[in-house]
């Protein structure tokens, strides 16, 4: 089009300028009157239009760009150091851990975990997400000059998985096998600690069945949850428990007859520990070479292995004593005591007259004092006489309030239907 008018103009211009010498030949100048220099002006004019135009630019939109900043969090990490790292404003932290009751989980992020910050063009944070688990992730989100933070959670379901296996090497090992996670393996123990000593006692043969809780988000699982219940057939003997959350919400494991497994000590102070020498009142010492005897159980594990109290109590001696090295003394009341020997540390947190709960690490297993190599020398007493921690009859913790009764066969019934459903179902396939 813009051409097209060109041309036009320029025949305009070409025939009026042809038109012109014609009446030159005619000798009336009349003719150059300001009506034909008025159409030269209007032409001159139009070529100049078209000729002279330049086409504005078109406008160009500022986009809103904006970038991911990725962080893993490394052990002894904290939220500040990531925002030094990144270079993000420490006003904009406060604002985000003070926004409200919320804002103040981002102080607590963990190694491994990702921290994620969306900054504008200008570096301005924008907004900051943190995933503290597979269904919980932390949002923070700029609003004007304040953060909007908020938890948002995923559901989780959970599902009922089975293991099973037999013992022909090692409890650990063989559960592995069986496809139980570590957790649950450790938890297996813990059940059934009172009752069993998988240190002393367990033999090739024995077997276990446990139902225990699969959780999963979106189909997709991520973790285990209890054990719901659980079989143990230690030399032919079966034990069985279940778990029963009571009114307070407080869960703990019952035999499916509503007895607490709990008792007022445990059968070993380690996990999974070897005994390297019994309890003797005959023994020929191994470093001072005479009788003399042996009022406890040793136990040979690595030095820095955790020692656990075996049951309630105070701590009522902790230092060096003689060739025992460093000790832990606790008395339980009702005039029982023990004593454990040679340890490598102590927990700290812990001092002479502290209250100690059952399953708590009171120290380390190291070789202090005589003592050929690393191990605990573990001592129990009945109103101050030593007696054989192995062979010893230990008080149960008080039986279920009969007023929970019916509320446990209720929630647990289903369980033990579970665990029977589980044994039958591997009873065919070996049949």
């Amino acid at each position: 089009m813009k051409n097209r008018l060109l041309k036009t103009a320029l025949f305009g211009a070409c025939t009026v300028a042809a038109a012109s010498a014609s009446y030159g030949l005619i000798p009336h100048k009349s003719f150059e009157d300001s009506k034909r220099l008025e159409q030269d002006r209007l032409i001159s004019a139009k070529i100049n239009q078209y000729t002279n135009y330049i086409e504005p630019a078109p406008k160009v939109e500022t986009e809103n760009i904006s970038e991911e900043l990725e962080h893993t969090v490394k052990s002894g990490e904290n939220l500040s150091s990531i925002f030094s790292q990144l270079d993000l404003s420490r006003e904009d932290l406060h604002k985000i851990t003070h926004a409200n009751a919320t804002g103040k989980m981002f102080a607590d992020v963990e190694p491994g975990r990702d921290v994620v910050a969306t900054v504008n063009a200008s570096g301005e944070l924008e907004e900051l997400t943190y995933t503290k688990n597979p269904f919980e992730t932390l949002i923070a989100t700029r609003h004007d000059n304040d953060f909007d933070v908020k938890l948002l959670s995923k559901k989780v379901e959970a599902q009922t998985a089975v293991a099973k296996g037999t013992i022909t090497s090692s409890l650990f090992e063989d559960a592995k096998q069986a496809g139980l996670p570590v957790k649950l393996i450790m938890k297996m123990a813990d059940i059934f600690a009172w009752d069993i000593d998988f240190a002393l006692n367990l033999k090739d043969g024995d077997q276990f069945t446990v139902v225990y809780e699969k959780l999963l988000v979106e189909g997709k699982e991520f973790d285990t949850g209890d054990i719901l219940s659980v079989e143990f057939v230690n030399q032919g003997k079966a034990y069985t428990a279940v778990r029963f959350e009571d009114n307070q919400g407080k869960s703990s494991y019952y035999t499916p007859d509503g007895n607490g497994l709990r008792k007022a000590f445990l059968q070993t102070p380690m996990d999974f520990a070897v005994i390297s020498s019994n309890f003797d009142l005959h023994r020929m010492h191994p470093i001072l070479n005479t009788i003399r005897a042996h009022k406890g159980v040793d136990y040979s594990a690595p030095v820095g292995t955790p020692v656990k109290t075996t049951g309630d109590g105070k701590i009522v001696f902790r230092g060096e004593k003689n060739g025992y090295g460093n000790v832990v003394e606790i008395n339980h009341g009702q005039n029982y005591s023990t004593l454990y020997a040679h340890l490598s540390g102590f927990k700290s947190g812990q001092k002479l007259g502290s209250t100690i709960k059952q399953g708590d690490v009171i120290g380390y297993v190291g070789r202090t004092g005589l003592a050929t190599g690393p191990h605990l020398h573990y001592e129990f007493r009945i109103a101050g006489e030593h007696v054989n921690p192995v062979t010893a009859k230990f008080p149960r913790s008080m039986p279920m309030d009969n007023g929970l009764l019916a509320k446990f066969k209720a929630q647990t019934q289903p369980l033990v239907a579970l665990l029977k459903q589980a044994k039958d179902e591997s009873q065919v396939a070996k049949n």
